[in-house]
């Protein structure tokens, strides 16, 4: 497994640590691969009953590293890293916790709204710079965000790109909970813990129910957005 992922598992509960804290943990290829096969494999193995995402230092994660979109093999389409990613990230067949520990921008918006409980620190901020970055939007946020947060509340915050501070993340329904920085893991994990404890059968029936009825709409929404964000981005190197 890569260095740029830590992975621990105790208790029924596989904590996966986005490891590259001096890049703000943002993706490159190998994080983007690394932290699908970390989920795959969390997904596979019965003894894991719920998985939580965090991030090293402070960054939960600045999203897609924008050095690798001057490299041309990463042009094609949507970057490959990410195709492998995402489409594990949705239908995690499992509870999937998000325990926000510093900034969150592009996909560290937009993952959060393919978990099930998202805990945010009260010193974490949360930005999708997709229009002003030249590109669009991914991972079915033009689908998630206005079912989560209202059409207005969505077409402001991504025409507008603000800021969203924790209080603002769990107003918009983003987040479950801001709490205190030394409080967020203790948080995540003891329900973690607490949803282990729990049978996998049912969990994961109820994870397939409660999903059931958005996973076609998610993926036709990932499908319209690649159709338009390759080439936007290809149109950036031109």
């Amino acid at each position: 497994m890569s260095n740029l992922l830590e992975i621990e598992t105790a208790g029924g509960v596989c904590l996966i640590t986005l490891n590259r804290p001096d890049a703000l943990n943002a993706f490159n290829q190998e994080l983007w691969v690394a932290t699908a096969s970390a989920l795959a494999a969390a997904a596979e193995n019965d003894a894991i009953h719920c998985a939580v995402l965090t991030g090293k230092g402070r960054a939960f994660t600045a999203g897609q590293d924008l050095s690798e979109l001057n490299n041309p093999s990463c042009l094609e389409g949507l970057e490959p890293g990410y195709e492998q990613f995402i489409p594990v990230a949705e239908a995690f067949p499992k509870p999937l916790i998000a325990a926000v520990n510093g900034v969150g921008v592009g996909i560290g918006m937009t993952l959060l709204m393919h978990c099930d409980l998202v805990y945010m620190s009260t010193e974490a901020r949360l930005k999708v710079p997709f229009i002003s970055l030249g590109v669009t939007t991914e991972a079915a946020a033009s689908l998630l965000m206005p079912q989560i947060m209202g059409w207005q509340r969505a077409s402001e915050i991504l025409y507008t790109e603000p800021w969203l501070s924790a209080e603002e993340a769990v107003e918009c329904g983003i987040a479950l909970k801001a709490v205190p920085p030394t409080e967020l893991m203790n948080t995540a994990m003891g329900m973690a813990r607490h949803i282990a404890g729990l049978p996998l059968g049912p969990l994961m029936a109820t994870k397939r129910l409660l999903t059931a009825a958005r996973i076609d709409a998610v993926q036709a929404a990932r499908e319209r957005e690649t159709a338009e964000f390759g080439p936007l981005v290809a149109a950036m190197t031109e």
